[in-house]
């Protein structure tokens, strides 16, 4: 297989899907509450280093070997009294909690009141440390470990899972070992999705970094609480006008916790409940919504696009490929061939993305393999079409501007028409008949008739585009 790209740059497309979120709700609210604090970075935990990530030191730095009393007690606030008061304010409703799996077995008390508050519990790994450089087979165990320990801890496996700070195979593994009803380590979208892990499938519930409380603990961050909570009231504005859409706000005990942040969040859930089409929820009964109303399955593609059975264009083989395809230029696989042979990636699996990847394929080609493009074009109303000796596409295409009802003059000044043109310019007239009736193609083809050859070259190659578009418009994806 030639190279392929392996990331998602179209997701949903620019109409996602219709969410139907209960009771007609305009949008899906998830609040998280993450739970890192005894799983953070610790000699006493093993670790080589001190915590150093999204504290209140500024520019903090990671003490080799060596206990950071200061950051220590950073996090200590948010589950001494953090955590207690976003309990007491978010108590009443559906949240739920990304526990770091050490962290929760240090913390009986606030496990208790988790469950008490009928909570959704999710894995949030074994410990608040960082995977980017950590072998598989280490990452792997961990996995095991962290759903070993939530268990224990709370008595029940975890259906979500979401790593943070994550390696590029976190995902898949994680999907390997916990086979979680979602994961929740993207940022890419405002809706579920589908990814495919070898022949299974993974539901995303995409996470966020920017409606997330951390922003007080980096540079490109909020100053105060009002800043956080306009942020929050505008991303809730704009989700629900648009409607459809999920919205996750991010917590953390430590952070969100402090009096001041505690009282935006309180603003902004107050902005909420002024709104009657809000569903709050956790993220596990998104989840099942989402798979409820939008099933996936086994040959689902990268991005829950409804699509026709088989693999998608980036996993076709060159002969399925050009079995699929090579029609769609007139009598012209080549442009097939070239394009499968380019980086194709999910984004081509449309009739956009994939007339965008045979289109530049056409355009490489040599002046003379275009020009036999436009050579492979039947006249209209010709004799082949008479005769019977078009291709499906062809045949349906002429009949679909009523080319095959022709009176004995019309098809007699068609004739005329195709005549003079080929002898004027060397290839055939052509024109997406799809877009224009047998009087509109007639116009045209008097419009064009005195135009000179480079003009209607040109104009010919970009008909033959078009009709390309039209025929990848007509196939099931």
């Amino acid at each position: 297989m030639p190279p392929r790209y392996p990331r998602d740059l179209l997701g949903h497309g620019p109409t996602p899907p219709e969410a139907a979120w209960p009771g007609g709700a305009r949008i899906a609210l998830s609040l998280v509450l993450n739970y890192e604090e005894g799983g953070e970075n610790n000699v006493l935990h093993g670790d080589p280093a001190s915590e150093a990530f999204l504290s209140e030191i500024t520019g903090a730095q990671p003490w080799a070997g060596q206990r950071h009393w200061n950051m220590e007690s950073i996090y200590e606030y948010g589950a001494r009294a953090g955590f207690w008061r976003l309990h007491r304010m978010l108590g009443h409703l559906p949240v739920t909690v990304y526990g770091v799996a050490t962290a929760l077995a240090r913390s009986p008390a606030q496990v208790e009141a988790m469950r008490a508050a009928e909570w959704e519990i999710a894995s949030h790994g074994l410990k608040w440390v960082e995977h980017r450089d950590m072998p598989e087979a280490e990452e792997r165990a961990a996995i095991r470990e962290a759903l070993a320990l939530h268990e224990a801890v709370t008595g029940t496996r975890p259906e979500g899972w979401y790593t943070g700070r994550c390696s590029m195979s976190t995902v898949r593994l994680a999907h390997e070992e916990a086979a979680p009803l979602y994961v929740s380590d993207s940022y890419a979208d405002d809706l579920p999705y589908r990814v495919r892990i070898g022949d299974a499938e993974q539901l995303i519930l995409p996470y966020t970094l920017d409606a997330n409380d951390m922003r007080f603990a980096i540079q490109a961050g909020h100053a105060d609480g009002a800043s956080w909570e306009t942020y929050l009231r505008d991303t809730f504005d704009c989700l629900h006008r648009e409607g459809g859409r999920m919205m996750t706000v991010g917590l953390h005990c430590r952070l969100a916790g402090r009096p001041g942040r505690a009282e935006a969040l309180r603003r902004f859930l107050d902005h909420v409940a002024r709104h009657d089409d809000v569903w709050i929820a956790t993220r596990a009964d998104i989840a099942r919504h989402w798979d409820a109303t939008r099933p996936g399955g086994t040959a689902a593609p990268l991005s829950d696009r409804e699509v026709g059975d088989g693999p998608t264009v980036p996993e076709m083989d060159r002969a399925a490929f050009v079995d699929r395809f090579g029609g769609v230029f007139e009598h012209s696989p080549w442009v097939a061939e070239r394009a499968w042979e380019s980086e194709l990636g999910p984004a081509h699996h449309s009739a956009a993305g994939l007339h965008a990847a045979m289109a530049r394929a056409f355009r490489a080609g040599s002046d003379e393999a275009r020009l036999e493009v436009l050579r492979a074009h039947p006249d209209l109303a010709g004799k082949l079409a008479a005769a019977g000796r078009l291709t499906a596409d062809s045949t349906a295409e002429q009949a679909s501007a009523g080319l095959d009802l022709l009176t004995d003059d019309e098809r007699a000044a068609f004739q005329r028409l195709n005549a003079d043109y080929v002898e004027r310019h060397g290839f055939p007239f052509i024109i997406a008949v799809r877009d224009h009736d047998k009087a509109g193609i007639m116009a045209a083809m008097e419009r064009r008739a005195a135009h000179d050859t480079a003009t209607e070259r040109a104009e010919a190659e970009r008909q033959v585009e078009r009709i390309a578009r039209l025929r990848l418009e007509a196939m099931a994806w």
